[in-house]
Formats: C-alpha cells, structure tokens, sequence
C-alpha cells in the first residue's frame, strides 16, 4: 500500500513537473497559431470580391474602392499630420489611442492590414493604436504617425515587441538590411517598400519617427538590445517601391 502511494505521489511529481517544463512551448505555440489566424483571415477577407462602394465614384477609371469613408477620412488624417508637423506627437504616451474604430466603418474586427516581412518569415496582423492589448495581439501602428495607406509626405511606424509569450514577433527585425523588402497589404492594396536605412534612438525620441518632406516611408520600431528591458529602440526604416505595387 505503501508503495503504491509513495508511486502515485512520484508520477504526479512528475507530470506537475512535464507541465511546467512544457508551459512555455504551448504557450507559445497557442500564441503563434492566434497571430497567424488573424493573419490569414485578414488576408483571405480582403482577397474576396469586392463589395459594393459605400459611394459611386464619378471617374469611370477609379478602382471602386470598398469602405470609401474609411479611405478618404485616413487620406484626410495623413494630409492633416504633415499639414500641422505632428503637432500632437509629443511623447509615447501620444502613440495608444487608435484614431479610428474600424467596427465603426462596417469593419468585422480591428485588424488593418497585414505586415509581410520575407527575409524573416514574418507574417503578422497590424492594429491601430499601439496598446498593450494590440501589442501582444500583432504589430501595431503608433497613433500621430501616418496611416499604413501610402502617399507622398508620409511615415508610418509600425511597432512589434522583440518576442511575446515565447512567440518570435519582432525578435528578428535588426536582422534586416538595406535592399530587403518588406510590404503591408491593407484593406485596398499592397504597399512593397525597401530597407534604406536602421538606427538605434532612445525610447523617448520622437523627433527620429517624424515625416520627413518629400519621402513616403514605413519605419518599423522595437525594443534593443533584446531581453534589456527596452533600454533603446531599433529602427529599420523603409522607402515605398511603386513598381512592385499592386491593386486589390
């Protein structure tokens, strides 16, 4: 009887022990498969035929573009980010609050836009406003930067933690360099741009992340070195490349 005790006690020591050892693999796992879930159902939504626009366009040669308002109220807040200088970009604490509520335009969920990075293998759902919530969902864009939809005189910057729940994110994001290609399909197109440029700025420095005149940027932003506590932030800085573009 004894024996049997002392056998169930050890075999219970030792799944305790097989699950907490195996812990952060599934977490990790669990985390991953939601991060491409949101991906992938991103990207399958989009690739479905359009549906009708909110509102006719009068130019026969315009793609009819879906959730019409959404667009033209974001070309709207990019023009009016340059116009002021980012007046309202004046700390971190500027970069949470989302500046639009996608379930307001029709929009299922708060997925924007999916970021591609080849070189790294790198998948990941875009949000608005970078929350803690967004941060650990995906990449989220940095609120008082300019919008992931393109245009002349613009520069938006895209967040990631280095590693999340085990899960790689941005981990490998330094890895990057001059002449890699990174895109951002959102609800309409696909943006491709180009690594030009990295550096290494200080959390607080919002000068670094500004829209420079005249350039049409996306910089993406993560914490360095890895696993210091974030200590500085790491930018790979990106320049639009029309030619590899596409509609729809």
């Amino acid at each position: 009887m004894v024996k049997k005790v002392i056998l169930v006690v050890m075999l219970c020591v030792f799944q305790i022990g097989l699950s907490l050892f195996l812990f952060p693999v599934w977490n990790r796992l669990f985390t991953e498969k939601e991060v491409m879930h949101s991906a992938e159902q991103f990207l399958s939504e989009v690739a479905a035929p359009v549906p009708k626009p909110e509102t006719e366009s009068t130019d026969p040669t315009e793609p009819q573009r879906p959730y019409a308002e959404l667009w033209e109220e974001m070309c709207a807040y990019n023009d009016n980010l340059y116009a002021q200088k980012q007046a309202d970009l004046n700390s971190t604490d500027d970069f949470k609050e989302s500046s639009f509520q996608l379930r307001d335009y029709g929009r299922k969920d708060e997925v924007f836009a999916v970021l591609t990075i080849p070189k790294i293998n790198l998948d990941m759902p875009v949000y608005l406003g970078a929350t803690d919530l967004n941060l650990a969902s995906g990449a989220a864009h940095l609120s008082q930067t300019s919008l992931p939809i393109g245009g002349g005189n613009t520069n938006c910057v895209i967040a990631g933690h280095r590693g999340w729940n085990g899960a790689l994110y941005f981990r490998y994001v330094p890895d990057l360099v001059k002449g890699d290609i990174v895109t951002i399909r959102n609800i309409w197109e696909t943006l491709t741009y180009q690594v030009v440029e990295t550096k290494i700025i200080a959390p607080n420095d919002v000068d670094a992340i500004h829209i420079q005149e005249g350039r049409e940027l996306l910089t993406l932003l993560t914490c360095h070195p890895y696993a210091s506590g974030g200590k500085q932030r790491y930018l790979v800085i990106c320049e639009r490349v029309y030619q590899e573009d596409n509609y729809g």
